[in-house]
């Protein structure tokens, strides 16, 4: 039997991939929101940043992902030695990552940390829930960076027939574990969705804006060669 085709046409992405770092081992980049990390089944999803890359960079191969909504850095080996060399390092955690996210009202604590177990959703593909019986752990440290009432002003606001002010906070995520959809899973669990999300946030918080408002704006790792630590960083657009 052929496996069934994604139904989920991506939106055409026009926003360039912008480098950020680049060697004869590795590249690291800056994704847009709205482009997949790899293409999907359908033909109509073929585009994405290792379609694009392998034009330029026919060796290179991912690292890790981001989601199609979320924008940021995703760094890609350019040999298999380096590929190798660099997938240990995320599964001996040795590599860490910084995010920026608008959350949907007010977060009252300055900082701390989200912890609850990540499962697959069996009976809503491609959901993640809450589960501690069969998930597996997860934690993410988050501090707050701004707390604001979002208004028209906002770029990425979404006018409606009637425009209401909405308390915003924005965050920075320290994810110390790596499960599938964790910074959303974690928002909604603690009871502030980013904003734009589609699959975790309340209809409030996902029409608030006009894209998911999260962003990969550090990584930190050794270079899989050199050895020498490094720290790639990658401002937010909002």
């Amino acid at each position: 039997m052929q496996p069934q085709a994604d139904p989920f046409i991506v939106p055409k992405c026009d926003d360039a991939i912008k480098i950020l770092y680049q060697d004869e081992h590795i590249l690291v980049i800056n994704k847009p929101s709205g482009l997949l990390s790899l293409s999907g089944k359908h033909p109509l999803n073929k585009d994405s940043v290792h379609y694009r890359l392998i034009k330029g960079f026919p060796t290179c191969t991912m690292i890790h992902r981001l989601d199609f909504g979320t924008s940021g850095i995703l760094l890609l080996a350019l040999n298999k030695q380096v590929n190798a060399l660099l997938c240990k390092q995320f599964s001996d955690r040795t590599v860490s990552k910084r995010y920026t996210a608008l959350l949907h009202g007010t977060v009252n604590s300055n900082s701390g940390a989200i912890e609850c177990s990540i499962a697959k959703d069996a009976d809503n593909f491609p959901l993640m829930k809450q589960c501690e019986q069969t998930g597996k752990s997860a934690k993410s440290k988050f501090k707050v960076l701004e707390r604001f009432v979002q208004n028209e002003n906002d770029s990425f606001y979404q006018a409606g027939e009637g425009l209401v002010e909405r308390n915003v906070t924005r965050i920075e995520f320290e994810p110390v574990t790596g499960r599938t959809h964790q910074l959303r899973v974690h928002s909604q669990f603690f009871g502030h969705s980013i904003l734009g999300c589609d699959l975790y946030a309340s209809d409030e918080a996902y029409f608030m804006t006009s894209r998911l408002m999260l962003h990969a704006s550090e990584l930190c790792f050794n270079h899989p060669i050199s050895g020498e630590r490094l720290t790639i960083k990658c401002n937010s657009p909002f």
